[in-house]
């Protein structure tokens, strides 16, 4: 019988949060990224009052660290309730010596795993499998989901399987890549729960569970005389464990409609050459294998779903008799192995199969691994087919990457970066948008739109930096009439949209534009005059490319109805209304619906607000006539010639968004980067920036406004007047207050192209609403004038003599150079501030120990870092560690110092010792 099932958009944690939370009845977590959202829509729902397929809410609890989620599902599974937990990375890690415990002890469980890259030169917080690699040991199987759908069909697979083997389950995929790609699926029911779920199976664990009604003792403490034999006990539930996953897989089947096998395989039955390879890797190879033997090509794709343990026998018996070589691929990096965890598993389980006679091949076949995707680098059609391409070769390189450069060890494939299989009847859009513009949160929408509103299959994958607010995101969206096999970045888009004008001079935006695309513009200009001021660069792409180019003054629209900087409503009409995805009164309801529902509590004026910015969006969209280029065609914005040489070729590329063209002999081997690069970044991303009053009585000199700036983007110097002689035009200065002043001229200078427009600086003004001394004006107007007044006030005035000042005050303290500066902190920011005033008092001796979290992402993240040197080379040093470590860490150092102290002094008498000595 064929059941329709609703087909909603989810991302992968939610597909994950949607099962675990119906299946279990304690869910213990703690935050990491990206696996936090399974724990928070877990919460919600409990807060809800949602009940699980049993009828009760489970209860949600977040405990102090990863270590004490483990240990809180640790003692709930011992005392018989379904319990589960959600982590990625280091908090996998630290969950480990509860893990071994929970496998030891037979409990069946799922831990669901976004997996991500682990910190070792650098923290990542993107997607690998070097975290649940790191797990093999403890005991607990593996199953690895290669897509939204597959994450929540494996999310109750791994439930049932594990209540009937008792081998606890990791169920794993790739984080970001999956965790926040959101598509269009077939949302699993309760009813299909609770088929798939035995509670007679439930019952058991119940009855194995801990108890005074049925006294036991557990985690005994064993000597050598039975401690071994007690290990080897579990043999037999895991060599059952495979048939038990295909049985369950077999039972989903016949509800739900959906067929896995432990190893699916896909390709052509005479194929010569197999990729290996799980995760969501597996999707794009299966698109590139599709494409390929149509073409008459004899290639295939073993997708690996269970991995540990592997079933060498069901392994081998996928594999097409005819297949000569293959190619491992994997995700994670185990440096000093003889290989990775999946390319060793393949060839004992072929060399095993081959002795056992389980199945001949008519060549043995060749083996090959690799690693790709690491922290969640690309890993395209292009980077498959060379992968095969490497196969075709008499002597395929082994051990080899794809997707870099290594220049150093030259394990590197060559690909084409152009090679595509994705046709024209998916339509593709990238957006372009400053982190916490809302860009984000309206593609979200707008794919739950379309996939509600029509029959199309929909995809989005957001791409953020993660600083988030104030930086670059793209948000990568597909629409079509078939299933989306595509777990890569857009590079042929139908429709490209810029939310922010000063993106346009440093970075490529319409590089993966296609030929007779559309280019939507958010752009304070206006449809007769924009063409005069984008960079010629960008001119002859429009023209080249022969785009549909369209601008909008969002910013302008959004500042005029009070919604202040999110422009996201407002770009989401303008897309609908441009590419007609849609039928565009019906996407236009669904966005006043959408607005309703989100903004409804708010009351009718927020409502309005946003109605208002649909409308406007409809209707102040102008198409751009151009004619051929007219502005000079220059390169990206690069750094300035000062710049150092490291600054020049490394940073510069990740700057540019370009960071896959640095070579691994450019990066630095042990992960430490020199300091005071934020100075070269320059961002220009704030609409309004203070300007400073320098009329008599004006201003009163009190140095508040240096003093809450976050971003260390609004200074003040005291200095000689003939130092005015060279200054700018437009340079502003006043006589020096103060009797330590006198004779001296005093000006407070912003950063125009480093200020993020908070206008905490004008909030703080003693004197606002009276002199004003400080007021926000538009920044474009201005800019080419301030930046030469700050490049005069940074190069020609010298800093004041910090010996000179009173520090202990507001004043005396600005005065001092900021050694924290330009951060990629929120506009705004309550902590950086302090951060900076400490770099200002402490700057040239501090060593600082910094936990993971906002601090260590606007203070350590690349590309650009804001802590800097004086003039004399001095200032802050800096480290990460962990995020549950800081104290430990820094305590460490402290004790490092305090040592080196101890031994100064020590030499230091014995220096003295000795003099007296000679001198006797």
């Amino acid at each position: 019988m064929t059941v329709s099932r609703k087909k909603v958009p989810h991302d992968g944690n939610s597909a994950v949060a949607h099962v675990a939370h119906a299946t279990n009845e304690i869910i213990a977590i703690y935050p990491i990224t990206p696996s936090s959202p399974m724990g928070e829509i877990s919460d919600e729902k409990s807060a809800r009052g949602e009940k699980n397929i049993w009828g009760n809410v489970p209860h949600v609890a977040e405990l102090q660290s990863e270590g004490g989620a483990s240990g809180a599902v640790h003692g709930a599974l011992a005392t018989g309730a379904l319990t589960t937990t959600f982590t990625a990375s280091q908090g996998l890690l630290l969950m480990i010596p509860n893990m071994y415990k929970i496998a030891g002890e037979l409990t069946p469980t799922v831990f669901h795993i976004s997996a991500r890259a682990l910190a070792m030169q650098g923290l990542n917080i993107f997607g690998d499998h070097s975290d649940v690699m790191a797990c093999r040991q403890t005991g607990f199987a593996m199953l690895a989901s290669a897509s939204v759908q597959e994450a929540m069909d494996f999310a109750l697979i791994s439930q049932a399987a594990t209540l009937e083997s008792r081998i606890p389950f990791i169920h794993f995929f790739d984080g970001f890549r999956v965790s926040h790609e959101v598509q269009k699926i077939e949302e699993l029911s309760f009813d299909d729960m609770r088929a798939m779920i035995d509670d007679n199976l439930v019952r058991a664990h119940r009855q194995r569970g801990l108890s005074p009604d049925r006294p036991m003792i557990a985690g005994t403490s064993q000597n050598p005389d039975v401690y071994f034999t007690g290990r080897e006990t579990v043999n037999k539930y895991y060599t059952a464990l495979p048939e038990i996953v295909q049985k369950q897989m077999d039972k989903f089947a016949k509800i739900v409609g959906r067929q896995y096998k432990l190893y699916d395989y896909v390709g052509a039955k005479d194929a010569e050459k197999v990729i290996v390879v799980m995760g969501s890797a597996c999707e794009t190879t299966h698109e590139v294998v599709d494409c390929l033997t149509s073409k008459g090509e004899k290639i295939g794709v073993l997708k690996v779903r269970l991995f540990h343990p592997i079933d060498a026998k069901a392994f081998v018996e996928a594999l097409p008799a005819t297949v000569k070589k293959i190619a491992v691929l994997d995700r994670t990096k185990e440096p000093g192995s003889i290989g990775e965890p999946l390319y060793m598993a393949v060839k004992i389980a072929i060399g095993e199969a081959e002795e056992l006679g389980i199945k001949k091949f008519g060549e043995y076949p060749r083996i090959v691994g690799g690693r790709y995707g690491l922290g969640s680098a690309e890993f395209t059609p292009g980077m498959v087919k060379a992968v095969f391409d490497n196969l075709d070769k008499k002597e395929p390189k082994n051990h080899f990457t794809v997707g870099i450069n290594d220049d150093v060890t030259g394990t590197s494939l060559q690909y084409d970066a152009n090679f595509t299989t994705e046709g024209n009847e998916t339509y593709r859009a990238i957006f372009y948008g400053l982190g916490s513009d809302g860009t984000v949160g309206a593609n979200k929408n707008t794919i739950k739109i379309i996939a509600d509103g029509t029959d199309k299959f929909a995809q989005g994958y957001f791409e953020y930096d993660s600083k988030k607010a104030g930086t670059l995101t793209s948000s990568h969206l597909r629409f079509g009439p078939t299933q989306i096999r595509a777990p890569y970045l857009i590079t042929k888009a139908n429709f490209v949209a810029c939310h922010n004008f000063s993106f346009l001079p440093k970075y490529d935006m319409l590089k993966n534009a296609m030929e007779g695309g559309t280019f939507l513009l958010t752009s304070e200009y206006s449809a007769d005059e924009v063409w005069t001021k984008i960079p010629g660069r960008v001119q002859k792409q429009i023209v080249d490319k022969k785009l549909k180019f369209y601008v909008i003054d969002a910013i302008k629209i959004a500042e005029q109805l009070g919604l202040g900087a999110r422009i996201n409503t407002i770009m989401q009409v303008a897309f609908f209304k441009i590419s007609q995805v849609m039928e565009e009164k019906k996407a236009i309801e669904a966005i006043k619906y959408a607005i309703q529902k989100t903004y409804g509590k708010k009351g009718e004026k927020i409502v309005k607000m946003n109605n208002d910015a649909v409308d406007a969006g409809l209707t102040q969209i102008h198409e751009v006539k151009y004619g051929g280029v007219t502005n000079s065609i220059e390169d990206i914005a690069g750094v300035p010639a000062n710049a150092p040489a490291f600054v020049k070729e490394v940073t510069q590329q990740l700057l540019r968004q370009q960071g896959t063209n640095v070579k691994v002999s450019q990066m630095p081997d042990d992960g430490k980067w020199i300091t005071g690069t934020t100075q070269y970044e320059k961002r220009n991303i704030a609409v309004e920036v203070p300007v400073w009053n320098n009329e008599p009585k004006a201003c009163i000199q009190c140095n508040n406004c240096s003093f809450v700036c976050p971003h260390a983007a609004i200074r003040p110097k005291v200095y000689d007047a003939d130092l005015l002689k060279s200054a700018p035009k437009t340079f502003k200065s006043a006589d020096a207050i103060g009797k330590e002043f006198e004779g001296k001229k005093f000006t407070v200078q912003i950063a125009v192209e480093d200020c993020t427009g908070c206008g905490l600086c004008v909030e703080v003004c003693p004197m606002k609403g009276k002199t004003d001394p400080i007021k926000m004006q538009h920044q474009l107007p201005i800019r080419e004038q301030e930046i030469q007044n700050y490049d005069f006030f940074l190069s020609k005035l010298p800093d004041v003599d910090a010996s000179t000042l009173k520090l202990d005050s507001v004043k005396g303290s600005q005065f001092v150079k900021p050694l924290f500066e330009y951060s990629g902190a929120c506009a705004g920011c309550g902590e950086t501030a302090y951060v900076k005033l400490l770099t200002q008092l402490f700057g040239d001796r501090l060593i600082i120990g910094n936990a993971t979290g906002c601090s260590s992402i606007y203070g350590g993240n690349l590309p650009t870092t804001p802590y800097t040197k004086r003039a004399d080379g001095r200032g802050p040093t800096w480290c990460n560690s962990l995020f549950e470590d800081n104290a430990e860490f820094a305590f460490g150092m402290r004790m490092t110092v305090d040592k080196f102290n101890e031994r100064a002094k020590e030499w230091a008498n014995d220096f003295l010792s000795c003099k007296e000595n000679n001198a006797e």
